[in-house]
């Protein structure tokens, strides 16, 4: 048991039902780090315990900040929207695996194969651990951070996982987003010199010539992403896990944030019910 505020509860690695519980996911709440195109996060109380015996707070927010899951809507017209996918694809096992990174560098398809190939399953969630989580502020995490490139997606789709979720800021490496030349973009152009500087000579639009390729192929195919995944990810990078991350019940929500949870049951004896009458 843990006690937390003077009330006792059973804790994440030692409970009744035998499972281990690690979060996934960073903090969301007043000032907390923030993709560069979005307005700060706002919460109000509205009661509060002198004036109304009780706590209540309302929230403006943006879904895509923090730890969250993008649906297939948030970049491809037509597609589902997150109220419309199937709760399977919200939980499953799967693997997290480290491929660290650096400063710009690309997340490749060689790169996953290399991490797992040799024990990624067919409908796997697959976490990956760049290192990046560490940065995770308002400053170098967003603009400098590695990322996801074609053949990494190529990759995906051809080992048939369903879902993939990264410590880095969005689905795509950042200078294939609007950080960088692409649609509404550079929302940060001082980059572009910086970039070129960085790469030896090549500009950033040779390097990034598309809108989020990644985040296109991956959801016209039905595969999720998860981004900014963090907390207590290191504890379990290397193993193969149980997730759950289940998202609001949003009419046409374009994603949602989310507390990503990796379970592991040592023991085996913990079952999902069977469903029988009582």
């Amino acid at each position: 048991m843990v006690e937390i505020r003077g009330i006792a509860f059973q804790d994440n690695t030692d409970n009744d039902m035998g499972l281990e519980f690690f979060n996934l996911s960073h903090r969301f709440g007043f000032q907390c780090p923030n993709w560069p195109y979005f307005k700060d996060v706002q919460i109000d109380r509205k009661h509060y315990m002198a004036k109304s015996g009780v706590l209540s707070q309302t929230i403006t927010t943006t879904m895509h900040v923090t730890t969250h899951i993008d649906a297939p809507a948030h970049v491809v017209q037509g597609t589902p929207f997150i109220d419309e996918v199937p709760l399977p694809h919200f939980f499953g096992t799967g693997l997290v695996v480290s491929i660290p990174k650096k400063k710009w560098e690309q997340i490749t398809g060689d790169d996953l194969e290399k991490a797992c190939g040799h024990a990624i399953r067919k409908g796997d969630v697959l976490i990956i651990n760049t290192g990046w989580h560490k940065q995770y502020e308002d400053g170098d995490y967003f603009a400098y951070c590695p990322g996801l490139v074609p053949s990494a997606a190529d990759w995906m789709i051809a080992n048939k996982i369903k879902v993939v979720g990264h410590d880095t800021q969005a689905n795509d490496h950042p200078l294939a987003t609007a950080i960088g030349p692409q649609r509404n973009g550079p929302i940060l152009p001082h980059l572009e010199q910086e970039y070129l500087e960085w790469s030896g000579g090549t500009p950033w639009e040779v390097d990034f010539p598309e809108w989020e390729p990644v985040h296109n192929m991956l959801f016209s195919q039905g595969i999720l992403g998860i981004e900014n995944v963090g907390g207590d990810l290191d504890a379990v990078t290397g193993k193969r896990c149980t997730f759950a991350f289940f998202p609001w019940n949003w009419d046409r929500g374009d994603g949602c944030i989310i507390r990503l949870v990796a379970m592991i049951d040592r023991g085996q004896q913990y079952r999902i019910e069977a469903g029988e009458s009582f």
